[in-house]
Parts: C-alpha cells; structure tokens; sequence
C-alpha cells in the first residue's frame, strides 16, 4: 500500500511537473496580451512580453524555449497555409499591378539599402543580406491591426499597403530557399541529390493538391463527419509541411503551397475556419517562444549597438518606403503614413534568423542581436504611428445637411450614385421599388439632392455601414462604384454576410468582368458596354447599313462576346482571340503596278523594247 501511495505521489509530481509550463504559458498569454491590446500596443507585442517574462530570463517558468519554439513553429506553417488559401490566382491578377510593382519595388529597394548599411558595419556579405531582408518583411499582424483599427483595410491607400504585405508575405519562400543556398557548402553530387529530392518532393505535392485534395474534401463532405473535416484540413497542411522537409525544403514552403492549390476551391472558406483556432493558438505560442528566446544579457551587453541599429534601420527603412511610394505616385501624407506603418521588421524574420541560424548562415549572438532589433521595432511601431497621426491633415468633409445611412429599409440597396449609378436606377424610381442610395463622397451627395434624389452618406466598403445601410434585408444589392478593389471588398462582405440579397456589380473591364463571374455574382457589366455597343449600331445606320442588318451584326457580336466570356474563364484572357473582329492588313493578289518600269542602264533599255 505505502510503496502505491508513493507511485501515485510520483505519478502526481510528475503530471505537476509537466503541467506547471503549460499553466503558466497560458496564464502569462491571459494577463498580457488583453493588456497590451488595452494600450493599444498589439497582440503580439503582448505574446512577446509574456514569453520574456516567464521564460529562463525572467520567472523561469520555462527553461527550454527552444523546445517550445520546436512545436510553436507549426503556428508558423499554419499561417502561412492560410496565406496561400487568400492567394487566390484572380486576387493576384486584380492586384498585380500594386503587389508585383510596387510590392516589388518596395522590397528591392529597402532590401538594397539595408543590405549596404549592414554592410558597411561589418558583417559579412551575405549575414548583411539575411539580415536586411529580415528586416524589410514588415510585421502582417501589426500593420493590419493598424488598418482596421482605423478604418482604412478597404481603402485605395489601405488596399496599397495589403498589397505590398501580400508581396513580403510570398518573399518569405524564395527567402528562405535563398537562406539554405548561402550555408556551408555541400559536396556537388550530395547538392544535385538535394536538388533532385527537392523537385520531386514540390512536383509530388503539386500533383496531390491538382488531383487529390478536392476529390478527397468532396467525399469527407458527403460523409457528413465535422469533426473528420477539420482532421483532414490538419492533414493537409502537415502533410504538405513534412514532404518539404523530408525534401530538404522548408515546412513552411509546403503548407503555402497547399494553400494556394486550395485557394480556388469550394472549400476554402471551411478549410481556414478549421485552422484558425489552431493557427491563432500555435502561432501566439511561437511569438511567445521569441519572447523566451530574447537573451537579456545580450541585450544589457550590447545595449547601445541594439539601440542604433533599431534606430538606423528604422529610419532608413521608412525612408526607402516613402520614396518607393512617392515614385510610384503615392501623396506625401500617404506615403508618409505608409512608412510609420511598415518601417518595423515583422514575425517572417524570425522565421528567418531562425533559418539562418540553422544553417550556419549567422551565429547564435548575430541571430540574439538581429531578434532584439526587430522586438524593439515593433514596440516602437504604434508610438511611430501616432507621432504620423499628429502631423497636420486635410479638413474632413462637412456633412452638414447630409444624413448619414443609418437603419435604411430599402428593398434595393445602391452604393455608389456617380453616372453609372444614375442611369442604373431610373428604371428601378419609375416601378417605384424602394431604393436606398449611399454615397462617399459629400460632393457627389449635396449634387444629386439638387436633382431630387436622396442618397445618404456611407463607405460601402464597411461592413457596419452596410448593416446600418439595410443589405441584411435588401432582396438586391446593386455595387455601382468607380474602384475595382473596392468592388471586389463589397462583394466579398456581401456573399458572406448577406446571402439573401442578390448581386449586381459594375465591372471595371473585362478581367474584372471574369473575376466577379468566378465569385458568383448574378449579373455583372462592364461599365463601358453598352454604351460603346450603342455608339457601333449607331455608326453601322449613319453609314447607310440596313437596319435589319446592323442588328443581326450586333447580335452576332454579342453572341462571340458572351462565348468568348466563357472561354476565357477557362483559358484566361487570350482565350477565344479568334472570336473577335480585327483589322490587321490581309495580304492580297499581286496587281500590276500602275507606273510604267523604267530602264536603269542602256542594255537594260534595249531588251525592254525587243519584249
């Protein structure tokens, strides 16, 4: 009895030992992270001092952060796959311009210049560039805590800003490839054998995700089994993850390259539903484990090299990105506040030092002394964001006399009310449905009360505004704005939030017109259509073409129209070129010339005449 008695005290000193870490893990996340959201500092920032708290320079709660940052890097694989499900090919193509301009610009130009200051302080060449290109991936999570925050995710300048954190975001997988390149250096045949294991890893994973994953979702869907659904979305991504790795790639690549091959699927909505429990919970753990891993007596040590390179890094950092946008035609104040959200380095370069370190690209102390840095930049991200703030700005618009959307019971509601807008709703005023109309822009709204129409001010791009402005009980929708991206964010709040409310949406052009056709709206037009078919009959009768005529042209273009429509959501845009009507230069039968030849020497004279 007296020897179980003493297992049993075992066997509960032993549950103590192992529980007493995850307690206090959890109890350091409870404290500091609604804390530091109070103060308007982040979620992150808070994981960060918690971990620093209770890690083996603090309580000591946990002396083995390495340990915790081992299982806390699958937060960091899950992230990255539900970055690839937003990596949808249309996103990409409507945004491609801002993400592969100036999200490329942005990188490159900011990655060049820290690289040469880091340079220039005395590392090596190739620790300067890991190290800079740590620094130039900006905190996702910071940044848009910061949108939201203040309204402006939807935004053109927001949707900017989205853009070039989507582009960091995709950098992280080439970066990391780049990292295992700049390691010792391996024997040819050994690095040939990697390459080869590599690509057969990537191409198996490629051919599961073209051929198997949908087909496999579709069945667990049918079997009707939730809990099954969110083992399979776990499946996935650890699945994809380990392949990488055992092809000597990184987790991390596998799992956004999952997302992607299941970013168009009909599943995708679940997929990140059922991760995002486990992501929010493994990746705050990973920030934690970071905060662990802060070694304080580097930083006491080395305190004034951490404090001018945050300071040097930031400053030029933002000065890069200010010009970047000033070049590619952002507003001084833009591109301004643009830098105060994005000079700080982000949760990728700890993904990377990490990396670096592994492959003895950087020491432990270079890898202790570039994770201070960044730490450091992101708690001096929202005071950086404030001082911006203070600058002097554009008075807002006055609203006076102008009524805000608020508790509008319209049965049709209409965002945007410029010239498109106006035209459009004619025919809905004369059945006398009952139209609500918001509006952004002050202007646009004190214009049409002199025309006798009532709209109201609202951001349509807000989903509290459509709440306020009646979409939960409107039978139909009609998204009339002038902005692509813009459009694209009301339609995705629409389908999601209001699924009773039919769809019709002004498209931009005809990629746009693709674009809204894949996300199911009901009716979509480019803005630019009828008119321009319109202004074609109306040339074909002033040249005398019959009428009869003219109209079975035009319905045959309408018709090559509509099929070339259908082509190209299969084919992409250069799909169904043959349908259209050109006019490129058709060789013709030789004619002969109109001038007479002429001789160019005396012989050539002569046996002219005798022809």
């Amino acid at each position: 009895m007296a020897a179980a008695g003493g297992d049993r005290r075992m066997a509960a000193e032993g549950y103590a030992s192992e529980l007493g870490p995850v307690v206090g893990i959890l109890a350091a996340a409870v404290v500091a992270v609604p804390l530091f959201r109070r103060m308007g500092l982040g979620s992150v920032l808070g994981y960060l001092a918690a971990g620093l708290a209770i890690g083996p320079f603090g309580l000591r709660v946990v002396t083995d952060p390495q340990a915790i940052l081992h299982v806390a890097e699958l937060g960091v694989v899950m992230f990255l796959f539900v970055i690839g499900l937003e990596m949808q090919p249309s996103r990409l193509w409507g945004l491609r311009r801002q993400i592969f301009g100036l999200g490329v610009a942005q990188v490159a130009v900011c990655g060049a210049l820290l690289t040469g200051i880091i340079w220039l302080a005395g590392f090596s060449p190739a620790v300067a560039f890991v190290a800079a290109m740590g620094f130039v991936l900006s905190s996702t999570a910071i940044a848009m805590q910061v949108l939201d925050e203040q309204g402006e995710t939807a935004t053109p300048a927001g949707q900017r800003i989205v853009s070039i954190l989507l582009l960091e975001d995709l950098a992280i997988v080439p970066l990391l490839a780049l990292v295992a390149l700049l390691g010792p250096a391996q024997a040819e045949g050994d690095r040939w054998l990697h390459v080869a294991i590599a690509l057969g890893s990537l191409a198996a994973l490629l051919a599961a995700g073209r051929w198997l994953l949908n087909p496999m979702f579709a069945l667990l869907a049918a079997a009707g089994a939730r809990e099954v659904m969110t083992g399979a979305a776990l499946l996935v991504v650890l699945g994809a993850a380990l392949a990488m790795e055992l092809g000597g790639l990184s987790m991390a690549m596998g799992a956004f390259l999952a997302g992607v091959l299941l970013s168009e699927s009909v599943f995708r909505h679940q997929l990140e539903t059922d991760i995002e429990p486990f992501r929010g919970l493994l990746l705050g753990l990973f920030f934690m484990g970071v905060g662990m891993s802060l070694d304080l007596g580097v930083l006491v040590r080395d305190w004034p090299l951490i404090v001018v390179g945050v300071l040097v890094l930031m400053l030029a950092k933002a000065a890069g990105v200010y010009l970047v946008g000033r070049a590619f035609g952002a507003g001084g104040r833009e591109a301004l506040r643009r830098a105060a959200v994005l000079a700080q380095g982000g949760e990728f370069a700890f993904v990377l030092y990490a990396a670096a370190q592994a492959g003895s690209v950087i020491d432990a102390r270079t890898g202790a002394l570039l994770t201070a840095v960044i730490i450091l930049s992101m708690a001096l991200t929202p005071p950086a964001v404030l001082l911006a703030a203070r600058l002097p700005r554009r008075a807002e618009p006055s609203l006076e006399g102008i009524d805000k959307a608020d508790a509008l019971e319209g049965e049709v509601l209409m965002i945007g009310f410029g010239r498109f807008a106006q035209v459009a709703s004619q025919g809905l005023l004369a059945r006398g449905i009952d139209l609500s109309i918001i509006e952004s822009s002050t202007e646009m709204i004190r214009t049409a009360a002199s025309f006798g129409f009532k709209v109201y001010y609202g951001d349509g791009t807000r989903l509290d505004v459509l709440r306020t402005s009646g979409a939960g009980r409107a039978r139909a929708i009609l998204v009339c704005v002038d902005n692509r991206q813009a459009a694209d964010h009301i339609v995705t709040l629409a389908r999601e939030e209001f699924p009773q409310a039919k769809l019709f949406v002004r498209s931009y052009d005809r990629g746009h017109s693709l674009d809204l056709i894949r996300q199911g709206v009901d009716y979509e037009i480019r803005e630019t259509f009828e008119s321009a078919m319109a202004m074609g009959a109306a040339a074909l009768a002033g040249l005398g073409v019959p009428e009869e005529e003219a109209a079975d042209l035009m319905r045959d273009i309408r018709r090559r129209d509509a099929a070339r429509l259908d082509l190209q959501l299969c084919g992409g845009l250069q799909a169904g070129r043959d349908l259209m009507h050109g006019n490129r230069p058709v060789p013709g039968p030789l004619t002969a010339p109109r001038r007479k030849g002429r001789a160019l020497n005396p012989e050539a004279e002569v046996a002219m005449r005798e022809e």
